[in-house]
């Protein structure tokens, strides 16, 4: 079976219908949702796209209280079923330096623009094309097939618990939302949600800090120091902030301007300043990634926590600032938090400052940490919120996954492993990540694509893209894996 060349018979009706899933911006948005569309009637819209997609081509469909919906084939009498784990929902495209719309698709130079290219709405139109290959083709399959959209991959997973709840588990499936070739293991996460208390977490100022500054160490001492109103950045927690911005007031705020003109000028960053009435507002500008790998983004929250606290401005010594500058700017691996741990299965934990806030109503930082499969969260949490306590948090909301991890024995492995090496002629080699996708969800699961060797990530970040002929070279793997599966003993 050429599986290939029946794809590219379709590219241009596959293109078309990612093309009006793009256009959706589906983002989580409960001040929309209801109970037909509980995460928002945008991703409610995404999910009714592809269900009544998958009714008009034969599918068997079914919404489940509007968390999550599937198009199944098959012999109904087959007792399992093989699982497709797809998301319909996308993180927010907060940047406003795209190169175009993200909510507007655009090809360029063989690569596909938009928010959700490749992180999941390419990846879950190529899977749901292979899907309607196979089905068009009318090939013989042991087991049933049903191909899931989830609706809140990005934000909690919950879609998938309501799933798990109210309908039988697969005996085994992939995700495709991640890299080739194989992901067998993922890192656990744990979100954190760290509250500022005001009370203790407030220090006087230093007398010791540069008098050229403001007023001087006298105005210092009487209370004229620089004070911090308010600071913000991050959206979601598992996407490193590429904006922060703060407000300041208090005496010296031109001191405090040029001194961050300079620290921009310094490092190399895209920083603003603004004041108006007596406050002076600073922005700086990041670097987005994924929360899996914070290490190639900038986190423009901690970076600007730093020039607050830095030994020439010394903000009334306050600890909020201080807790991220001293404990998490340039840190990805949990050093200074004293969490630090790697292991040989899936490396180092990390650690990614995602959503950081202080105003007049509330104050709190939220981390997002990826832990390795042989991390003891106990021993963690303990030494987490000590460090913490030091500087006046304490933890306010948890949770956590625990790590995942399937045998490269199983015959899910062995299968997904043959087709990826006679399709591409590459080593079918088993990987690890610190991202979590549904394929945790299930006992039997691994992340398979869409991503190939080579190419960059761009999931997450601005300008999102996918190659074009990736996408439909993906779905003729997966429409091979999802035939050979449906018919494999497990």
């Amino acid at each position: 079976m050429n599986w290939h060349g029946q794809i590219l018979n379709r590219k241009s009706e596959l293109l078309a219908d990612l093309t009006e899933l793009l256009k959706i911006k589906s983002i989580k948005d409960l001040s929309t949702a209801s109970k037909e569309a509980p995460m928002g009637a945008a991703i409610s819209e995404a999910l009714s796209f592809m269900l009544d997609k998958a009714e008009k081509d034969g599918f068997r469909t079914k919404n489940i209280e509007g968390y999550a919906g599937y198009a199944e084939m098959g012999p109904e009498n087959a007792e399992n079923y093989i699982g497709i784990l797809c998301h319909v929902d996308v993180v927010p495209a907060s940047s406003g330096d795209w190169t175009s719309d993200p909510f507007v698709p655009e090809v360029r130079d063989g690569m596909l623009y938009a928010r959700g290219a490749i992180d999941d709405k390419g990846p879950t139109m190529a899977a749901y094309y292979a899907c309607k290959l196979v089905k068009e083709l009318g090939l013989p399959l042991k087991h049933r097939i049903r191909i899931i959209f989830g609706t809140d991959e990005e934000s909690g997973m919950s879609c998938m618990q309501k799933y798990m709840e109210l309908e039988p588990h697969p005996i085994a499936g992939f995700a495709p939302d991640a890299d080739f070739p194989i992901i067998y293991a993922e890192k656990g996460q744990i979100n954190i949600r760290l509250k500022f208390n005001r009370e203790i977490g407030i220090v006087p100022a230093q007398n010791s800090v540069n008098s050229s500054i403001g007023a001087g160490a006298e105005g210092r001492e009487m209370g004229t120091v620089p004070t911090l109103v308010s600071f913000k950045a991050g959206e979601r927690a598992n996407v490193v902030p590429d904006l922060a911005v703060a407000s300041v007031s208090g005496a010296g705020l031109e001191s405090v301007k040029a001194a961050f003109e300079i620290f921009c000028r310094d490092q190399n960053l895209e920083g603003r300043s603004v004041e108006d009435q007596g406050i002076l507002t600073l922005s700086i500008k990041g670097k987005s990634a994924h929360a899996m790998e914070p290490e190639k983004g900038l986190n423009a929250g901690t970076k600007l926590a730093g020039f607050l606290v830095t030994q020439d401005l010394e903000l009334t010594g306050h600890n909020y600032l201080r807790f991220l500058a001293e404990c998490l700017d340039g840190d990805h691996y949990g050093k200074k938090l004293s969490i630090a741990f790697r292991d040989d299965i899936t490396g180092p934990l990390t650690v990614n400052p995602g959503i950081l806030q202080y105003d007049a109503n509330e104050a709190f930082v939220h981390l997002n940490l990826r832990c390795p499969v042989k991390t003891s969260y106990k021993h963690l949490y303990e030494k987490l919120e000590a460090e913490a306590a030091k500087y006046g948090f304490e933890t306010n909301e948890l949770r956590e996954r625990k790590p995942h991890h399937v045998d490269a024995e199983h015959p899910l492995i062995k299968t997904l492993q043959k087709v990826y090496q006679e399709e591409t002629l590459s080593e079918p080699v088993l990987l690890t990540t610190g991202g979590n996708t549904y394929a945790r969800t299930i006992q039997n699961g691994v992340a398979f694509g869409a991503l190939f060797p080579g190419r960059p990530d761009t999931a997450h970040q601005k300008d999102e893209c996918a190659a074009v002929d990736d996408l439909i070279k993906a779905s003729s793997i997966y429409a091979r894996a999802i035939f050979e599966l449906a018919n494999t003993d497990f």
